[in-house]
């Protein structure tokens, strides 16, 4: 047998941001469903001005795939003293019949790509009806996946943005007006983006709450994306006290998520839990139930998103002939 080599642009050219959006929901219900079995996943820091980088490793029952994913962030010197960039990602396929080594692919677009989908699923099961209005605290990369992803199942009228970093608001709001023609309102706090959300998203690497829980008004559906690790953190504690809390997976949201400060804190505790994703999903568990409810989607990612999306990708260069194979077992 070969095995199959998929670069950047080849993977690019492999799928679009509907096909992930199935793959992550169908990665969600499979998890609910008894078809995973997936490790905790292993994060390590590196000294600084360094980063981290995580390892996260999915069986899917379903496909016979298993999928070992390597993804870094954070080496802000990366261009400048390395020549590569700051943040670079993996992907492994093995056949699980054999655990013969089937792909290997570029992972750091399908780990932006399956996050933003992530959130456009949550967005799908769980915001008001009558949403039209986003705040993005942050205005990253991630902040443009889940703009490009939730765009594909909702009509967005307006995105309120706020950034610490003025030049990279104003870049955003250059991107998003450009790809998507939605107005962006350039905020000038935190508190002024987060007051006119239908749907708040925060996308940063946050060592402290950045949103207030008396900002947040009645009704928004918070999609919280950026803490996966201890020592991160985004949205004030409170906030959990009163809100129907949905999670991607309760093992990983308790250990490194945003859920984690308000049961370290005794605000909440695990009962407190609405439940997972993917039991909203397979109507197990009901999702928004009110108008009024404040809605939070804690998601620290799984293996089995990349692992779905994976293979999507490998299923489809298969089928168009892309890529390149080469022997790897003798």
């Amino acid at each position: 047998m070969k095995t199959l080599l998929l670069k950047k642009d080849e993977v690019r050219r492999l799928i679009g941001m509907k096909e992930v959006i199935g793959a992550v929901e169908e990665a969600y219900k499979a998890f609910n469903s008894d078809q995973v079995e997936q490790p905790d996943y292993i994060g390590m820091h590196l000294p600084s001005p360094r980063g981290e980088i995580d390892f996260k490793l999915g069986y899917y029952k379903a496909n016979e795939v298993i999928s070992m994913k390597a993804s870094s962030g954070g080496f802000i010197d990366n261009p400048t003293a390395h020549s590569v960039p700051s943040g670079m990602g993996t992907i492994l396929l093995f056949d699980a019949r054999s655990c013969a080594l089937i792909c290997i692919m570029d992972g750091s677009l399908i780990t932006g790509l399956r996050t933003g989908a992530s959130g456009a699923v949550s967005v799908k099961a769980l915001a008001r009806k009558n949403a039209r209005t986003i705040a993005s605290i942050g205005t990253g990369n991630q902040a443009r996946m889940q703009i490009r992803a939730i765009n594909e199942i909702m009509k967005i009228e307006e995105i309120h943005a706020w950034d610490s970093n003025p030049d990279t608001l104003s870049k955003y709001k250059t991107d998003i007006e450009s790809e998507f023609g939605i107005p962006v309102i350039m905020a000038n706090s935190k508190k002024e983006a987060v007051e006119r959300a239908d749907i708040l998203i925060t996308t940063t690497r946050g060592k402290g709450s950045l949103v207030e829980a008396d900002w947040v008004k009645p009704g928004t559906h918070i999609v919280a994306i950026g803490t996966d690790q201890r020592g991160k953190q985004e949205l004030d504690p409170e906030l959990f006290r009163n809100a129907k809390i949905i999670v991607d997976s309760i093992s990983q949201c308790t250990e490194k998520g945003e859920t984690w400060h308000p049961l370290n804190r005794n605000i909440i505790a695990k009962g407190d839990i609405h439940g997972e994703i993917g039991e909203i999903l397979l109507r197990r568990k009901p999702g928004r139930e009110s108008d009024g409810e404040i809605t939070i989607f804690d998601s620290t990612g799984m293996a089995i998103q990349d692992n779905t999306t994976a293979s999507k990708i490998y299923q489809n260069a298969i089928a168009n002939n892309v890529g390149t194979f080469f022997q790897f077992f003798e």
